[in-house]
């Protein structure tokens, strides 16, 4: 391995909503300090979809996650278990459906919700939450600065290769919201907000960043199917890698190989997309 690079997935944030209200991350682009890309997601664009062919490089109908009802483990090699391949140690912060995805299925409260196992063949160090209750009254959300924190905690204390770290705050806001919302904006400003001062943190020490969603949202706070508001979203990268022209629209099955060539990790032949950065 060549470097090291966290995985920052902010859960169902469409293409318009970024640039009007990430301030910060909009002003490291604006400086040269970050690059910004649109990507398009996979279909169908539900979030438990989109969260395996982000790690696997294939499609929903390779992988056979068809939605949120439909979540077991997966077969097809992934980011974390090629990067363990190799020796590196992995972490993860996120919804339980990436830990029955890419570590055990069914997922167990008790011993899943929070684990360090250098044994381990996919994810070192987890750290999960289930959001079990949620609805449209209650998120069941966590603290987004609580996430980020322990993301932090787990590069420092374990020396992480690899880390990723997701949250549906703004994904459940936009269910109950919709976009076009006080509500909502307010969301995405206090979202900005909380990450900024984590992103020069991770830079400090050593580590590429990657910002960006698995799927956007339309206006009445849907997504699963076809459509721009739906599938497209923003990625940020802060790193020394070189990327395409920023006209670009990168494609959300990119992103595996892309991560894996800039921890110098060899690419399975599943991943065919190509790598966007150099």
């Amino acid at each position: 391995m060549n470097g090291k690079l966290l995985l920052i997935i902010l859960d169902g944030v469409p293409w318009r909503n970024w640039g009007r209200l990430f301030g910060n991350l909009e002003g490291w682009v604006e400086t040269g300090m970050a690059k910004k890309w649109r990507m398009q997601a996979v279909l169908p664009s539900t979030s438990a979809s989109c969260y395996a062919s982000i790690h696997t490089g294939v499609t929903p109908q390779e992988h056979g996650c068809t939605g949120n009802g439909n979540v077991f483990r997966i077969s097809q090699p992934d980011v974390f278990s090629e990067v363990r391949k190799v020796g590196g140690i992995t972490g993860a912060v996120a919804h339980s459906f990436w830990s029955e995805f890419f570590n055990r299925h069914p997922f167990d409260y008790v011993r899943d919700i929070e684990y360090d196992e250098p044994g381990s063949e996919t994810i070192n160090h987890g750290r999960f939450h289930t959001m079990t209750g949620y609805g449209a009254a209650n998120q069941m959300t966590p603290s987004d600065v609580d996430l980020f924190a322990t993301l932090t905690n787990l590069c420092l204390r374990f020396g992480l290769d690899y880390g990723m770290l997701h949250t549906c705050t703004l994904d459940s806001m936009g269910h109950r919201f919709q976009h076009e919302s006080h509500e909502m904006d307010h969301a995405c400003f206090v979202m900005d907000e909380m990450l900024a001062p984590f992103i020069p943190k991770w830079r400090a020490a050593g580590y590429e960043v990657i910002v960006t969603a698995d799927h956007g949202q339309d206006d009445r706070g849907h997504h699963g199917g076809r459509g721009a508001l739906q599938q497209e979203f923003a990625l940020y990268y802060f790193g020394d890698g070189d990327g395409p022209p920023e006209d670009t629209v990168l494609h959300q099955l990119q992103l595996a190989p892309t991560i894996l060539g800039r921890l110098g990790v060899p690419v399975p032949d599943t991943m065919k997309a190509q790598s966007f950065l150099s």
